[in-house]
């Protein structure tokens, strides 16, 4: 009697057990249904698919919907049938020596269990395939904007050619109106290794690949910043080559580009800055419109002011971290390959001072 009781006792903590770890299971996915029904900050400053401002974005968002209600809907079921079975035939101390009735060869279980799955994976394949055909073989207006985007290690470089314009990490688009479309078509380029643009508000991700030319477009309705990505392991800073992409009026983005089109500011007052840079190895790496610098392994610097960030996002643009991204790259961005350049604190300041002025 006393031993029947203690495996009674036992069977009802096995549950207890079992009944806790389903109600943490319930609360997680609550949580996280929570977590992605959530209003995001202003700006647009958390990423989210659950939040789309652009036509492939919300083609993502929707499809993701669909996928998540087929997904959630197989658990449900899965997770009541596991639950039936584990509180109906949990064991029993009456029953320790009798083996269960065996059963074998059930062909109507055998079919359910393999004609569902495959009726299910084709609904999945069609309504994705779907989606992708819609945003890859989009029509391509006339007005659109075209440009070039460049991956490097680890930083962004992009080019409108049509626009004569060319800045690093921080991308400008014009916003889209449903009366008047103005998407913004983006060729991926790689200059070393494996990289992907992602921006989760926007649009899908598309790799950057060595010797290959991807596409992708952005059709966004909303005005602001969006943040993103690189979503591809590319090296020791892929975690800090961050995207920015603002979103501005047709008039704010029409002003950006006559801005970017102006040359380089030459204040004669930092002349001695502008010595520095074309007198050492800056110029290797980098470009400044009106002096000798036409590098292309770094960014161009002829509007670095402009740019609210340094080093791909990774600090903001104010004069101190300019001094310490120039003195000790590694103090920023570890792994980066922007060496140190060693000069002297004459030669810092007036480099620092010089490049201020470029806006």
């Amino acid at each position: 009697m006393r031993i029947g009781e203690a495996m009674s006792e036992a069977d009802r903590q096995a549950i207890a057990g079992r009944a806790a770890g389903v109600l943490v299971l319930i609360v997680g996915v609550l949580l996280a249904a929570s977590l992605c029904g959530a209003s995001t900050p202003p700006d647009h400053l958390v990423p989210s698919i659950f939040d789309p401002h652009s036509t492939p974005a919300e083609s993502i968002h929707r499809l993701s919907h669909f996928v998540l209600g087929i997904t959630g809907l197989i658990f449900l079921v899965v997770f009541c049938l596991l639950s039936y079975v584990v509180v109906r035939f949990r064991s029993r101390v009456a029953g320790a020596e009798r083996e269960p009735a065996q059963v074998y060869g059930s062909t109507q279980i055998e079919l359910a269990w393999t004609v569902i799955p495959i009726l299910i994976v084709v609904v999945l394949f069609l309504a994705t395939a779907r989606v992708i055909h819609g945003i890859q073989d989009a029509p391509r207006p006339a007005g659109a904007v075209e440009l070039t985007a460049i991956g490097h290690q680890f930083w962004w470089e992009f080019r409108y050619p049509a626009l004569g314009v060319v800045t690093a990490n921080e991308l400008h688009i014009p916003l889209s109106y449903p009366t008047h479309p103005t998407p913004t078509f983006v060729k991926l380029l790689s200059a070393d290794t494996d990289h992907s643009f992602w921006v989760p508000q926007l649009a899908g991700k598309t790799d950057l690949i060595p010797n290959r030319v991807n596409e992708m477009w952005l059709d966004p309705h909303g005005a602001g910043l969006f943040l993103g990505q690189c979503a591809q392991y590319c090296g020791t800073q892929h975690a800090k080559m961050l995207l920015r992409v603002y979103v501005d009026s047709p008039e704010d983005f029409n002003a950006w580009v006559r801005w970017q089109q102006q040359p380089a500011n030459q204040d004669g007052k930092e002349a001695a800055g502008r010595h520095v840079f074309e007198t050492t190895a800056c110029l290797n790496c980098h470009a400044i419109a009106g002096t000798n610098g036409t590098g292309r392994f770094g960014p161009d610097l002829t509007h670095l002011m402009s740019r609210r960030t340094i080093a791909a996002g990774a600090a903001e643009n104010t004069p101190e971290n300019l001094r310490l991204w120039i003195q000790n790259p590694d103090a920023i961005k570890p792994g980066s390959l922007m060496p140190a350049m060693k000069l002297s604190d004459t030669e810092l300041d007036a480099l620092v001072r010089y490049l201020e002025t470029l806006h």
